[in-house]
């Protein structure tokens, strides 16, 4: 019996961990896709219509930040999601000093039901260190 009472144990831990992993890959399925800066420049020239979201601190944001952006701070956003509803459906590019605070951010914005989020590549330290890219101040 106690062999018994361990297959069918053992079973429904085995279903417990397939079925954690099987909630991780839907929720790895909904990752923030990478753009370029360059890519990025490109859509600004163009007046392209997605939301630049800028999550690092008010301070870091006036010392200089990319163009059009707004600053709304990794850890105000889920009580100001009302400001960017418009954005649901589109493209919203997020960036901070170094991809940390992007991460906690798609974790808001997802759960809020935002899908099309890009994650600007190398963030503003990359910006930065293309030399020749606009910062607004």
């Amino acid at each position: 019996m106690l062999k018994k009472w361990r297959g069918i144990s053992g079973l429904f831990s085995m279903l417990g961990v397939a079925l954690f992993f099987l909630a991780k890959s839907a929720t790895c399925m909904a990752q923030v896709t990478d753009i370029s800066s360059t890519e990025l420049m490109q859509r600004i020239k163009a007046n392209h219509p997605s939301l630049i979201l800028d999550v690092r601190t008010p301070e870091e944001y006036a010392e200089g930040h990319i163009p059009g952006a707004i600053n709304i701070p990794h850890d105000k956003l889920s009580a100001r999601l009302v400001e960017i509803n418009s954005h649901k459906d589109k493209d919203i590019v997020l960036y901070c000093r170094s991809g940390r605070r992007v991460g906690i951010a798609t974790d808001t914005l997802q759960a809020a039901g935002f899908s099309k989020l890009l994650h600007l590549d190398g963030d503003m330290n990359g910006w930065l260190s293309k030399g020749n890219l606009p910062i607004k101040k």
